[in-house]
């Protein structure tokens, strides 16, 4: 049985117009994670993954990196209860 987790994130730093959002979903579908992730108004990137932890470990690896034009200087995340979500959407 896999432990499957549910993480919000919200990301700062150069996240907005160099392709964080598509970088997000290329990583989810590729480890196999379900969630979204948006734009917000204000600079930051939201997103939130479920999955295996050890994958949702991972993709949080890959999100502190980010795409080669990013320049991430927050990743601020918490916890939350499980929907059971599946796909990944990129919205906002």
């Amino acid at each position: 049985m896999t432990d499957i987790i549910r993480r919000h994130l919200h990301v700062s730093g150069r996240v907005q117009g160099v392709f964080f959002r598509d970088f997000t979903r290329q990583q989810a579908e590729a480890l196999g994670v379900a969630g979204w992730v948006r734009n917000l108004d204000d600079g930051r990137v939201e997103a939130v993954l479920e999955g295996d932890a050890d994958v949702i470990s991972t993709m949080l690896e890959r999100l502190r990196d980010g795409p080669r034009h990013a320049r991430v200087t927050d990743l601020a995340v918490r916890e939350e209860p499980v929907e059971g979500l599946t796909g990944f959407a990129v919205t906002g």
